[in-house]
């Protein structure tokens, strides 16, 4: 279970804050909510009712706090109380961060009133509790009370994080190392010049205040750069087992070794966030949400007892899934009839049949085993890997692990281990290795396979050819000769990463280290959603240089790799490939041949298909597109494929032609779109629907027209080709019907 967490965001809305400094485009105020909205966003996407947070507005207009009666707590303004933000409370926070016309406001005040609201709602109970404070620092700051204000953040653990714009510092109160705008920060490179009294006056208070605070301060630009590094998910170990490591029986021999160990995961895939189903309801209102989600959807009805509502600005409700299940029954309209789950039996699939296991046999399928972890013998990785240690509080059990761990180490030595998490679990097999560090000692584990897991192919030699005789060929056009390799190893050992890369005092190193390495698709997907959250009408800023940095070649070190790559090109032969040219049918490219000589066209009849024969209607059909040069030989091989097509069915014994009439139409439709005259099909297809319903081509043919249905052979509409003027509900209409 994660921290309970309550955070106060106080930004400074004044006047000033509206300037733009350091020769950005935008204002102080914006620039600086890069910061603040990153990290409530982040805070909003877990979605915990723990991470709560409140904002406070400094330099308002007006007064809206619990102390607004006093003179210094004027222009202070609570905009939301600490509790679990939610998406409307976010969207509604943006609306509110807009530059005020006053400059007057007293920062401190507003950490006072940050920490009586943490204290209000924590109490005494354990949290993580942090102030960020959003400033220019070019407002009045009282100083009176800074020590007892200081003691009161000590003494309740308060992480304290002064953001100050045009001048910004950032103070991280225990091992938070972002940085502040424009401060001066020698180890970043800045230093502000031309700074007036009272901007280098609130610079010493602040710097006083963090080192009283024993935090630290730097740049805001720093910060705001250092957004670009994924923030890795810190997960608290939950076991997975909890009990024995043993080597033989110890219920039959009494030399069998026994130790107390818990297993925990070392290693697991964190996957992206997944896309939900939502619909848009237009006429959705508070009172009507079904499902609650704290990014998308309002909670339901019930929820929202005796709680002020806010409107919901996406009008979305959660799609819910029913399964319903079905039996083949002739009395029953439609040959099918409803049963409800109880009525279902459990079976598994022999050949084409199924063999019924009744609830009372269901104990045949299930192994009697027991809670175990045993040593065993074979290897090969299939899972993620986890860490095995003894029982914390079992000092013989960490003697003994400890001692198994070092044998292991020092015989060079896996060991193999039959695991069963719980009893009647179904059991793995797992490789035990020695994992021995400055501060610990572990057994690292990873799933191996049983013999039924294992999959073993065959596939040709690519150093050798075998021919059909059983001889072996090592020189062939095939295999490449040793120039080849040679200057194929060249290139490969020419972009060579694993001393590329520059430690802090230039010595190389290995460029692409794994702690660097981030998974760009989870991250992306993260970055995308916290700014939609933000942003609902701006596009979506491109991905942070972190998570493209590995995705191509350094620019150096493809430089020095070009002239063995230019080698590599001379020695495997490469040519540049032909160019492609358009063929008459406008969707299709065609290959030109190099020599210019087109071998199709010498081969191709000199009087083209001018008939289409109903006992070979497509491929002739097609002949007749490929051969015909005037446009209008595309209307004539669509009329005479139609013919076909109606004939067929008028001569159909029920349905007996009907997969050769599905099989014609398909082909038809899909020749009308790649030549760009959906209005052959769309026209011929209406009057086909007319025929069938009445009876124009026979009576009963109304199954046709449902395997027409089920084969999507509908209208072509304008999302398939432009130049059709078929909309999709009018296409999705006269199918229907």
């Amino acid at each position: 279970m994660a921290d309970k967490e309550a955070t106060v965001y106080i930004v400074d809305v004044g006047r000033s804050m509206g300037g733009k400094n350091q020769g950005r485009q935008q204002p102080d105020l914006e620039w600086a909510m890069l910061y603040v909205w990153d990290k409530i966003t982040s805070t909003v996407a877990t979605d915990r009712k723990t991470a709560t947070l409140g904002v406070i507005g400094l330099r308002t207009v007006g007064t809206v706090n619990e102390l607004a009666k006093e003179e210094s707590f004027a222009n202070i303004s609570v905009l939301q109380d600490i509790k679990q933000t939610l998406l409307p409370d976010l969207q509604r926070l943006r609306g509110l961060m807009k530059v005020s016309k006053t400059n007057d406001g007293d920062a401190i005040s507003a950490i006072v009133l940050a920490i009586e609201a943490i204290t209000k709602y924590c109490k005494k109970l354990k949290y993580r509790r942090k102030i960020v404070l959003v400033t220019n620092g070019r407002g009045s700051l009282d100083t009176d009370d800074v020590s007892e204000i200081t003691s009161k953040i000590k003494e309740d653990n308060i992480e304290l994080v002064v953001l100050q714009a045009d001048l910004l510092l950032v103070i991280w109160h225990l091992l938070t190392a972002s940085r502040g705008v424009d401060f001066d920060d020698a180890d970043y490179g800045f230093k502000e010049e031309d700074k007036d009294s009272q901007k280098a006056e609130n610079e010493a208070i602040l710097k006083s205040l963090a080192d009283s605070c024993d935090g630290v301060f730097g740049t805001l630009a720093q910060a705001i750069e250092e957004l670009g590094i994924p923030r890795l998910k810190m997960t608290r170990p939950v076991n997975s087992y909890n009990g024995q490591l043993t080597l033989g029986d110890s219920e039959q021999y009494d030399t069998a070794l026994s130790i107390d160990v818990e297993r925990f995961p070392r290693t697991m895939i964190r996957r992206p966030a997944s896309a939900s189903q939502y619909v848009h309801r237009a006429d959705l209102s508070n009172r009507q949400a079904s499902v609650s989600s704290s990014t998308t959807i309002l909670p339901d009805a019930d929820a929202l007892e005796g709680e002020s509502s806010a409107p919901n600005t996406n009008g979305l409700a959660a799609v819910r899934n029913a399964r319903s299940y079905q039996v083949e029954d002739d009395t029953a309209p439609g040959g099918k009839r409803d049963v409800t789950r109880d009525e279902l039996a459990k079976g598994y699939e022999y050949g084409r049949t199924a063999v019924h296991i009744s609830e009372s046999d269901e104990s045949i399928t299930n192994l009697d085993t027991q809670a175990a972890l045993e040593i065993y013998d074979r290897y090969m990785s299939m899972s993620t890997s986890n860490v095995i240690i003894a029982q914390k509080t079992n000092s013989k059990a960490i003697i003994a692990l400890s001692s198994l761990i070092h044998a292991l180490f020092e015989l060079e030595s896996f060991a193999i281990a039959r695991l069963v998490p719980k009893d009647n679990k179904t059991p793995v097999l797992l490789l035990l290795a020695p994992s021995i560090e400055v501060d610990y000692e572990c057994l690292l584990d990873v799933q191996i396979p049983f013999a039924e897991d294992v999959r073993s192919y065959k596939f040709a030699p690519l150093d050798r050819i075998v021919t059909v005789s059983g001889k072996i060929l090592k020189e062939h056009r095939n295999l490449p000769n040793e120039t080849l390799s040679s200057a194929m190893s060249d290139y490969v050992d020419s972009l060579d990463l694993s001393s590329f890369g520059k430690d802090d005092d230039g010595y190389p190193v290995e460029y692409m280290q794994m702690t660097d390495t981030f998974s760009s698709v989870l991250h992306r997907i993260d970055q995308a959603v916290r700014w939609r959250a933000v942003h609902p009408e701006e596009p979506i800023p491109p991905p942070y240089d972190t998570l493209t940095k590995f995705s191509k070649i350094p620019d150096d070190l493809e430089a020095s790799s070009i002239s063995k790559l230019m080698e590599l090109i001379e020695a495997a032969d490469v040519k540049k490939v032909p160019p492609k040219l358009r063929s008459r049918k406008r969707q299709r490219d065609r290959v030109a041949p190099l020599s210019g000589l087109d071998v199709s066209a010498l081969l191709a009849t000199s009087r083209p298909t001018s008939k289409i024969s109903p006992d070979n209607p497509i491929p002739e059909f097609r002949q007749m597109l490929e051969t015909t040069e005037d446009p209008n030989g595309i209307v004539d091989a669509a009329s005479q494929l139609i013919s076909i097509i109606e004939k067929h069915i008028k001569d159909s014994f029920g349905d007996s032609n009907y997969h050769r009439v599905i099989a014609e139409m398909t082909a038809l439709r899909q020749e009308m779109i790649e030549m760009e005259e959906p209005s052959l099909w769309n026209d011929w297809l209406k009057k086909l629907k007319e025929k069938l319903r009445s009876d124009g081509l026979g009576t009963g043919r109304d199954e046709l027209w449902w395997r027409i249905r089920k084969d999507k052979l509908g209208l072509v509409v304008k999302s398939e080709m432009e130049v059709s003027d078929i909309g999709d509900d009018e296409a999705r209409q006269f199918l229907g019907k």
